[in-house]
């Protein structure tokens, strides 16, 4: 029997390491250069943009993964639905997953608290 998970309406500064099912809208502030990397698992190249993200309470850093990345504008507001919140290199990220979905949110945000940068504290992996 799998439990389904129930989906968590969450701002930037209330994400946690290891929480799933996200629902959050953000407002992508910049973009890193776009690289390539090859998957251990299945040997294929995959695209790969770093973007910071925020909203209201804060900002986090987000990778933007193939076709998502040509979608992607800075200024805009999106939302992800079934995201999730992982640690790469110590720091907070949020992750769209193979689950989730990103798209053009209903309304923008227009203020972004950069004062709390959810990607700047380091965590172990546990």
């Amino acid at each position: 029997m799998t439990e389904k998970i129930e989906a968590v309406e969450a701002t930037i500064s209330e994400l946690k390491p290891g929480m799933k099912s996200v629902n959050i809208s953000f407002k992508v502030i910049s973009t890193g250069e776009e690289r390539t990397v090859e998957s251990r698992r299945d040997s294929q190249t995959h695209r790969i943009l770093d973007a910071t993200v925020g909203d209201s309470t804060g900002t986090i850093m987000m990778p933007f993964w193939n076709e998502t990345i040509d979608t992607m504008k800075e200024g805009e507001t999106y939302t992800l639905t079934n995201g999730y919140v992982g640690i790469f290199k110590g720091s907070l990220r949020l992750q769209s997953g193979k689950f989730g979905s990103i798209e053009k949110a209903e309304s923008p945000i227009e203020e972004i608290n950069s004062a709390v940068d959810m990607s700047s504290e380091v965590h172990d992996r546990r």
